[in-house]
């Protein structure tokens, strides 16, 4: 049986520091005020960058909510496509996992 309390712990640990880390990256991008052209460059490619980790923390914070959605079911450590359980040690390394190892696989 999987401890979802220690689930639940991680995952919120996770998606407040995602958030915290996409308020940076929204304050970085609003801060750019350089009138000269290279440096401008310069900022307009650092920006590609961060706009890249915003949209990757995004999708993960829409999979951590899923997730918590899933503990508070009650089918979270449940494979959403086989309905096996999800070994602790596939949750260890991904806890907002929705698939069993084997599901996985077949997914790609």
């Amino acid at each position: 049986m999987v401890d979802t309390a220690k689930y639940r712990e991680v995952l919120e640990a996770r998606l407040t520091e995602l958030q915290a880390r996409l308020q940076e990256i929204d304050e970085a991008l609003d801060s750019h005020q350089s009138k000269d052209w290279e440096e401008l460059a310069t900022e307009r490619e650092g920006d590609e960058v961060l706009e890249q980790m915003g949209s990757s923390g995004r999708v993960e914070i829409t999979k951590i909510k899923a997730a918590l959605d899933r503990v508070d079911e009650g089918e979270f450590g449940y494979c959403v496509s086989c309905g096996d359980e999800i070994s602790a040690e596939r949750l260890d390394v991904v806890p907002h996992t929705p698939f069993c190892r084997n599901c996985a696989d077949k997914r790609g």
